[in-house]
């Protein structure tokens, strides 16, 4: 006799059964993309920026550091206005740079080969554990900022802990007061630039006088031949007051943004990525007001933007303290491309965020004990110490084809 139950509870266990089989075959592609502010990485070499406005702005050699000993090797004037690239069209010039005395053997910090190195390779050994736990590899992508020059980022890429994934370099000399830029590092069997370019952000003080900052460095390519765009940001600080710095970084969401609408304009289903310590945290007005992001993937808009440090700020996480106060200024910015709230993994979508704090990154004693353990305490050195900020990871998942 035919029993209607047993059937119907056979078909429902036959098809989870199924269900269960055809997601276990199911294997992933994963990418990690990490952001580290390093804290002020110098060369040992006592050097000036020289420009060659005969160049585009976006040819690695229109802006480069040579040795100071080496200036009558070069062609130059006299240049005295605002370093803007229509000021300088045309001409050969020299630039000062102004706080690398601290970095030098005969600087405040005293300054070496030697130490240069134990920096280099505190920094790879942090970078190379980015997301590891789940993607079994170092990052596919890594944005850095406190770069001083190309070389600092060759010398990253070249370390023991990073060597044997052969990362490549992108990095452009922006004209930051202190002589510190953004870079990108990655993985060259996994992604192909297409385009690469600085975007300037021009601050004024009262005087209207130029404030040098930080550009933008906006990267295109093909990450495992899907098309992402990596925007790394490292926007003005907080010195001299949070309220009376709101209108710099407004400028720098302002440009972002910019960026952002300019991609979409061409593709409206762009994906994007940007990163970099903002100076701001994800309610501040600079990221709340330009850009009003989601935290939680299920509530961004199809024309929005996903935030995912905004949890993690609600839970009192930080990136870096300052008067028993954490902050978490480096965060992920991606446009609605890049999230999925029903699990589909078709294409690259972001799978999880995180702030990398583990305990060897932090300080064991003191007044500072749990704070980021940084490499310096005004003039004192720490062989031990990695940087004053944690970096921070997103994770980029999608079903393999």
């Amino acid at each position: 006799m035919f029993n209607f139950n047993k059937s119907l509870t056979f078909l429902i266990i036959f098809n989870l059964l199924l269900t269960l089989t055809v997601k276990a075959q199911t294997k992933y592609t994963s990418a990690a993309v990490g952001f580290y502010n390093v804290e002020n990485i110098f060369d040992t070499i006592k050097s000036v920026g020289y420009v060659d406005g005969t160049l585009k702005f976006n040819d690695p050699n229109y802006h480069i550091q040579i040795a100071e000993a080496d200036i009558s090797k070069y062609q130059t004037e006299e240049f005295k206005q605002a370093y803007t690239y229509e000021n300088i069209n045309g001409k050969k010039i020299i630039r000062p740079l102004i706080l690398q005395d601290e970095f030098l053997p005969n600087g405040n910090k005293k300054w070496n080969t030697e130490k240069y190195f134990q920096k280099i390779n505190n920094i790879s050994k942090v970078i190379s554990e980015l997301g590891a736990d789940v993607t079994g590899s170092a990052p596919v992508i890594v944005g850095l900022c406190e770069i001083e020059t190309k070389a600092i980022m060759v010398d990253i890429a070249n370390s023991k802990a990073l060597k044997k994934y052969d990362y490549g370099v992108v990095h452009f000399n922006s004209f930051d007061a202190r002589g510190v830029d953004t870079g990108l590092l990655y993985q060259k069997s996994r992604f192909k630039v297409i385009d690469a370019k600085p975007h300037t952000i021009y601050n004024y003080d009262e005087n209207g006088n130029r404030k040098y900052t930080r550009d933008i460095l906006q990267v295109t390519g093909l990450l495992d031949g899907e098309e992402i765009t990596f925007l790394v940001n490292h926007w003005p600080s907080r010195s001299g007051g949070e309220k009376a710095t709101i209108p710099a970084r407004l400028e720098s969401a302002k440009v972002m943004k910019g960026i952002f609408d300019d991609l979409k304009a061409k593709n409206p289903n762009a994906k994007i990525i940007a990163m970099g310590d903002f100076n701001d945290d994800p309610i501040s007005p600079s990221i709340k007001n330009t850009f009003n992001p989601a935290g939680e993937a299920g509530k961004v808009e199809a024309n929005g933007f996903y935030d995912p440090m905004i949890p993690l700020y609600k839970k009192g996480a930080g990136t870096l303290a300052y008067r028993d106060s954490w902050n978490l200024f480096d965060q992920f910015i991606s446009t609605a491309s890049l999230v999925t709230a029903t699990k589909d993994y078709s294409s690259y979508k972001i799978f999880k965020t995180e702030i990398f704090n583990k305990d060897y990154l932090k300080a064991t004693e003191g007044q500072y004990k749990g704070y980021p353990n940084r490499m310096w305490s005004g003039d004192t050195y720490r062989a031990n110490g990695y940087s004053d900020h944690f970096p921070v990871y997103t994770i980029l998942l999608k079903e393999a084809k």
